[in-house]
Parts: C-alpha cells; structure tokens; sequence
C-alpha cells in the first residue's frame, strides 16, 4: 500500500482553498490540478509498505504525535516549485510556524526509526494545488503570474492531530484514505 502523513484540512478550508484557485484552474495550462477534497499538508511521504507494517506505523506516529499540543498555522498565498520559469508543482503557502516545524521532525524521527528514509531537503510546508503536466512546456506557463496576481485566500488551520493516510493511484487521479488517526493530546493534560 502507498501511504503517507498528512494534516487534513477540514472541509470549509478545502472549499475556500479551491474557489480561490477556480480562475487558475480554468486557465487551460498543461496541468493535473488535485481535486477539492484531496487537498492536504504532507508531512512524510512514505511510499510502497507492506501492508502489514501500516499497525507498527500507525502505533509509532500516534506516540511521536502524542505529546505535542494542538496549534495553529495560518494558510494563504501561492507559489511553485522549482521556480516561476519551469514550474512543476504549484502550491498555496502554509506558515512556517515552530510547532509545525517540530511535528513534522517528530514524524520523521519517529518513522526513520522504523527504516524510513529521512528527507534530504528542509521541510517546506505548502498545499499541493496541481502539477505540471510531464509533457509542459515553459513558454506555456509564461502569462501565470497575471493569473495569480488576483489569488486572494487566507485562512487558519488548527492542527490537532496527523493522519496516516493510504495513496490509490487511478486513472482519474489518486484517492485518499485515512488508515488510522493520531490526535495531538498535548501529554494528555
């Protein structure tokens, strides 16, 4: 199975995050835009498990998580990866904030001690919006900061717990599934 960990935007924000991105959305440029209800923050991207091992996981990110007190973090802007000239990935901001920056070490520490990789690039918190089609040509994205010059979308996601959540690959997309919760309980006072 294809799992990875993720903060889960309730449905509101997701509603909010997609109307404000209708108008880039229905620009025709060469990419798979994620669906509404696929929006979420990676934290770890775990890739192929057995499924076997998705009990250990789920055991070892609930006391990685645990401890950790339920926060805020505020969401709004736009952005992309690499760059503007040869975008790849296109994406709404999410706060650097501290204890985001903590929970996502706390995942990872947790999940290498269980013989996964560790990441080889700071954590970048953002919204995976869409992604640029393997066939995109720079000169196609050369009127997107006009068209993201009016994007206007700002919110507050409270964090109080992580998901580990299972990846189905489709024709139509991928499909998310929640494998299993891990509340941030703040040492369970």
């Amino acid at each position: 199975m294809r799992l990875f960990v993720a903060v889960n935007l309730p449905g509101a924000d997701r509603r909010a995050a997609f109307a404000a991105t209708r108008a880039l959305r229905g620009a025709h440029l060469p990419v798979k835009w994620v669906a509404e209800d696929a929006l979420h923050l990676t934290l770890k991207f775990l890739g192929e498990v057995d499924e076997a091992r998705a009990d250990a996981i789920g055991a070892a990110l609930a006391d990685a998580v645990r401890p950790a007190r339920p926060f805020e973090v505020a969401l709004g802007g736009f952005g992309v990866f690499p760059d503007h000239h040869r975008p790849r990935v296109f994406w709404l901001g999410v706060e650097h904030h501290p204890a985001l920056e903590l929970l996502a070490n706390d995942v990872e520490r947790a999940l290498g001690a269980l013989g996964f990789e560790s990441e080889l690039k700071p954590f970048q918190p953002h919204l995976t919006i869409g992604r640029a089609r393997r066939d995109a040509r720079p000169s196609a994205f050369a009127d997107l900061a006009p068209l993201t010059a009016d994007l206007d979308w700002a919110s507050v996601l409270r964090v109080d717990g992580v998901d580990l959540m299972q990846s189905t690959l489709t024709p139509a997309g991928p499909s998310y599934r929640i494998v299993q919760h891990a509340p941030l309980a703040g040492g369970g006072d």
